[in-house]
């Protein structure tokens, strides 16, 4: 039980990799705000940790209006008196040539993959401060390490995110907060099963691409950044595991 009285808010996590971080920090022990911007879905998975003996609850917001953010950090601390671990799980990107996009899907890319990690961050870094403890996961991708094909500012964003956690693992680090990435590499999330319907043949060109030979699965990237939010990592801050099947490889 890893995470036996710690408060963990995860972003996103009403579906895909989010719900799977969100089931393996409560089957650990730990309580979990349940973010997402559809309340439906983190309705369901609070009653999913629920029912498994979970403590958890869930909260309606979309992470690029600093409002909603702050409101909602301010409510887990008044609940639960403390925020021990973040982590920015929530990602999103239209697929197509850098060519063909506009202005308003780019101001959307960043505004959801990059600008809104560091409001969560901004949200929560005073509490972990005061407290002399906390732990940051962000979750990237490795299109933000090597570029992807159509995704030119997803990848500019993603790539953000590598950096902002480095520099804010720099900052916190005197106050015992480690601050660390996850890069996964193709997953089998509903966002790629879109992308998939789309294009089927180049899905099956990456799978091919990957030399273990699958897709990443929820539980792939779960099982990182829960490492990563444990105290199994204490001595580990600013630094970004690619989780890809080996598709990409650190030099």
């Amino acid at each position: 039980m890893k995470f036996a009285g710690r408060v963990g808010i995860v972003t996103g996590s009403g579906r895909g990799i989010g719900r799977g971080i969100a089931l393996g920090l409560a089957e650990q022990g730990g309580t979990v705000v349940v973010v997402d911007v559809d309340i439906k879905s983190a309705e369901a998975v609070v009653k999913e940790i629920e029912a498994m003996g979970g403590k958890a609850m869930e909260a309606k917001v979309d992470i690029t209006k600093s409002a909603e953010v702050n409101d909602m950090v301010a409510k887990v601390i008044e609940k639960y008196g403390k925020v021990d671990i973040l982590v920015n799980n929530v990602g999103w990107n239209k697929v197509k040539p850098f060519v063909t996009g506009d202005e308003e899907l780019w101001d959307r890319v960043i505004a959801i993959n990059l600008k809104g990690p560091i409001i969560c961050c901004r949200a929560v870094v005073d509490n972990m401060m005061q407290n002399n403890y906390g732990k940051i996961v962000n979750v990237s991708s490795d299109a933000g390490r090597v570029g992807s094909t159509g995704e030119s500012v997803y990848s500019a964003a993603k790539g953000g995110v590598i950096t902002f956690t480095k520099t804010l693992a720099r900052e916190m680090a005197r106050y015992k907060v480690n601050v660390n990435c996850v890069s996964p590499g193709p997953s089998d999330t509903p966002f790629l099963a879109e992308v998939s319907a789309e294009n089927p043949k180049l899905m099956e060109a990456v799978k091919r691409a990957i030399p273990l030979r699958r897709l990443g699965e929820p539980k792939d990237i779960a099982n990182a950044v829960l490492f990563f939010a444990s105290d199994d990592a204490e001595y580990i801050t600013g630094q970004t595991l690619s989780v890809s099947g080996g598709l990409t490889m650190h030099s």
